[in-house]
């Protein structure tokens, strides 16, 4: 959730005609990362969860698609941006590497299976 607190942060200043569009995207799907993740704790249903988990990895991916996307554009500051690249970086290495949500799909995984 600190990532999106962050991000927040970083796109109130964008132009007032991207308020329901770029603005609102950008934040929902940094925000969906830390909400995935919660969601699939609060599943019972093995599938669900290792679902949510990727959707959360798919988030981070979106974030970051928007980040360039703001670059690009001129909305942000490359500097600037790369720093929260980072961080979103780090949070999908932490989905996708010998963490504890990925041992949590592993070992959700192996159990579906057993």
């Amino acid at each position: 959730m600190d990532v999106a607190e962050e991000l927040f942060k970083f796109t109130e200043n964008l132009p007032k005609k991207e308020d329901y569009g770029f603005t609102s995207q950008i934040r929902r799907a940094a925000l969906s990362i830390s909400a995935n993740i919660a969601e699939a704790y609060g599943r019972n249903h093995i599938l669900d969860k290792i679902n949510f988990y990727y959707f959360a990895r798919g988030s981070v991916t979106e974030t970051q698609s928007h980040l360039e996307y703001g670059i690009r554009v001129g909305y942000f500051n490359k500097n600037i941006s790369e720093k929260l690249n980072k961080r979103l970086s780090k949070v999908y290495n932490e989905i996708n590497k010998d963490n504890e949500i990925n041992k949590v799909i592993i070992s959700l995984k192996r159990s579906k299976d057993r």
